[in-house]
């Protein structure tokens, strides 16, 4: 994404528009072996990368990787179907901010209550009721934006405009990135909760079975 910087609100606005979630009814019907996953992946998501035409959004050895720390479930018979993508979409957008094993906490009861569910709800249900607002969102997000972008622009006015415009965007950058910062902190804190919740949903569920035996 290269920002306009004499109209960066506009382009920063520009950028957001360019960013597309993938649909659920965009996901294929037929399982993919590996080379098909990468290919779509990036032909998806692509426009929320850095650098479009030269960053590579997902690999193979991601991939394995992610399978090799318990992320992903393994491919069927090499192939991987649509709910495989589903998890793949959610790791993609929280590897930048959490920890393998954070992502692992996250995911980690997903996976194993509803990867291939057959009842009525499952990994496509739960990924669509969670990108369901993302217009929502994304209006509320640019609110947010132009109003610290508005913010750094009331700071370093007394100092030289050879100085004033680094420092003004200065401010722009860390007003964005504390709210990263305390957004992950906060994250991190449900993610324990989160947890640690789980982890006494799945021991209660072993004792009842072991007690129903």
């Amino acid at each position: 994404m290269t920002l306009d910087k004499d109209n960066l609100l506009e382009s920063i606005m520009a950028s957001l528009d360019r960013i597309n979630n993938i649909k659920s009814s965009d996901l294929p019907n037929i399982d993919l072996y590996m080379d098909q996953v990468t290919t779509f992946m990036q032909n998806k998501l692509k426009n929320s990368s850095r650098n479009p035409e030269v960053d590579k959004i997902l690999t193979k050895t991601m991939i394995n990787n992610y399978a090799k720390n318990d992320l992903l479930p393994p491919p069927v018979k090499k192939k991987y179907t649509r709910e495989h993508l589903v998890m793949l979409i959610f790791i993609y957008y929280s590897k930048g901010l959490l920890s393998i094993n954070d992502i692992q906490t996250m995911l980690g009861p997903l996976t194993e209550r509803y990867f291939d569910s057959k009842g009525a709800i499952d990994l496509c249900s739960i990924y669509d009721e969670v990108f369901s607002m993302e217009e929502e969102k994304t209006r509320e997000l640019k609110q947010d934006i132009t109003a610290k972008y508005e913010r750094s622009k009331l700071t370093f006015t007394d100092c030289p405009e050879e100085d004033k415009e680094v420092l003004q965007l200065f401010s722009f950058i860390f007003m964005l990135g504390f709210d990263v910062y305390t957004k992950r902190l906060l994250i991190e804190k449900l993610l324990d909760i989160y947890g640690n919740t789980s982890s006494e949903e799945s021991s209660e569920k072993t004792k009842k079975g072991r007690a129903d035996k």
